[in-house]
């Protein structure tokens, strides 16, 4: 067993899940999260209605590793760059221009928000998947995200495809969201 009682199977099932167009719930620093393929319009569709939210919002991406993000880090000053490159792994996401993410995930917007999760689990997810993947708290709209594997599969666990085994972090809530551009806390 690795980090937070996940196997490496788990794992493996997760990512076949995510790379099938599939809906998984994973733990990330304070909540539990519900992650896809950003690039599976369908699968997007499909966080968005679980949750019951406004397309127009925008999801958050994270991955493994800042190269992930490297066209999206690269049109920002250098020092800004830095900046957020020096805040990972850790529980700040980014909005930084957008270089490649459709408009599903970016609600329309010229920019997305991104982020190297300081979770081993979601990070492994991410990696396992092969690249950024969504992950957007796991609860109805208006409602608190869960915390548990537990709460989750009683609020949304039938209409999702997995639950990857796991425990949040020590993390009061969701991750902080500043946007690059100016430095302002937008959560």
């Amino acid at each position: 067993m690795s980090a937070g009682g996940m196997s490496g199977d788990d794992l493996r099932r997760a990512a076949d899940v995510l790379r099938g167009g599939g809906v998984v719930a994973h733990a990330s620093e304070g909540v539990w999260g519900l992650a896809c393929d950003p690039f599976n319009r369908q699968a997007v569709g499909r966080v968005i209605d679980i949750k019951g939210r406004d397309a127009d919002k925008g999801l958050i991406v994270i991955a493994d590793r800042a190269d992930v993000f490297a066209e999206e880090l690269a049109s920002l000053e250098s020092n800004t760059a830095a900046q957020v490159r020096a805040s990972w792994p850790g529980a700040v996401t980014w909005v930084v221009p957008n270089g490649r993410f459709p408009e599903w995930i970016t609600g329309g917007r010229d920019t997305v928000a991104v982020r190297v999760p300081d979770h081993a689990q979601a990070r492994a997810l991410a990696q396992a998947f092969g690249g950024a993947i969504v992950s957007t708290s796991a609860n109805r709209s208006g409602s608190e995200p869960a915390r548990t594997a537990e709460a989750v599969a009683e609020t949304l666990g039938d209409r999702l495809d997995f639950i990857l085994p796991g425990t949040v972090g020590s993390r009061e809530g969701p991750s902080r969201i500043v946007d690059a551009a100016d430095g302002e806390a937008l959560r």
